[in-house]
């Protein structure tokens, strides 16, 4: 039987129905909040807490993976929203989606699925809770935007790197068949990439997780899923006037990244824009005239120096 939830949630268990432990759950426990009594029957009803944490983790997975990319297949095969497409001269067609979501769905089975389904044990060592009522949203609010920040900071080095010689070649290259991206293209990619790059995803999580042991399983699946939905936004090769990006000028979003893949380097930061441009990599004929004036401004002036 799960130890994470107090007697009162554990006589709850009349019954191996979900819907009864949910209803269960509901009755006896006014305290939580609908979100917390959910997870509470979740964890309550398998009685198994390392089962639950992987299939709560794949299914969510698969689940907002696919669920945020269906919204823009639907687009695409809308022509009303061409006018926000950045490469509009090409829409992937039925046959190239598919090709991509075989290769995806073939990744999460074979490269991801294992990870998730040892996940629990390593939680348990680290202390990262499951219990309920959750940590308040001010605190898990703080621990995304921390998780953003560093998942940046990784994979616009790890990113960097795969551009550089074999490593584009051998690997990166794959994720690169698609000059013009679209959203199921976020995870198309070669294992090695995938494991690389998604360790900046869970692994920072892990790191607060042994130093602070203060982190809640239920903040990281959320984390997972907000940096799961910016990455598939990111590919979806649209910038509409409310994307976000309009709002908030470090976020990067689909205009960012659809330029790395246009010109096949720079912008490699995933989340935000300041990592490019900081260390002058952005992408694009704008930037790329901007560093050609500055680098002829400098001249001009070490010309003059010199007279």
């Amino acid at each position: 039987m799960t130890e994470i939830f107090n007697s009162t949630v554990l006589e709850t268990i009349e019954s191996p129905s979900l819907l009864t432990v949910v209803e269960n759950v509901f009755h006896t426990q006014h305290q939580l909040n609908v979100v917390e009594k959910l997870w509470a029957s979740w964890y309550a009803y398998m009685q198994n807490d390392t089962l639950a944490t992987g299939l709560l983790f794949f299914l969510a997975h698969e689940l907002f993976y696919f669920g945020r990319c269906l919204p823009w297949y639907v687009i695409d095969k809308i022509p009303y929203f061409r006018r926000w497409k950045i490469q509009p001269t090409y829409i992937p067609s039925d046959k190239e989606q598919w090709e991509c979501m075989k290769s995806v769905l073939k990744s999460h089975f074979l490269v991801e699925v294992f990870p998730i389904w040892t996940f629990h044990p390593l939680c348990k060592s680290l202390g990262i809770s499951v219990s309920v009522p959750f940590p308040p949203f001010t605190t898990m609010l703080k621990e995304w935007a921390l998780f953003f920040v560093l998942e940046d900071m990784w994979h616009y080095w790890a990113h960097r790197l795969f551009h550089y010689g074999p490593f584009y070649r051998y690997v990166h290259k794959q994720h690169h068949k698609y000059a013009a991206p679209f959203g199921l293209t976020a995870e198309y990619a070669h294992p090695a990439e995938v494991i690389s790059l998604g360790a900046g995803t869970v692994c920072f999580p892990i790191l607060y997780a042994y130093i602070y042991r203060d982190l809640h399983l239920f903040t990281l699946t959320c984390w997972i899923i907000l940096r799961l939905m910016q990455a598939v936004d990111s590919h979806s090769g649209y910038d509409f006037p409310w994307s976000l990006h309009n709002f908030v000028p470090f976020w990067a979003g689909a205009e960012h990244h659809d330029l790395h893949h246009h010109y096949f380097i720079g912008n490699y930061a995933s989340s935000f824009r300041f990592w490019d441009y900081v260390l002058d990599t952005e992408a694009g004929p704008e930037a790329k005239a901007e560093r050609e004036a500055r680098r002829k401004a400098k001249a001009e002036t070490a010309a003059k120096k010199h007279l």
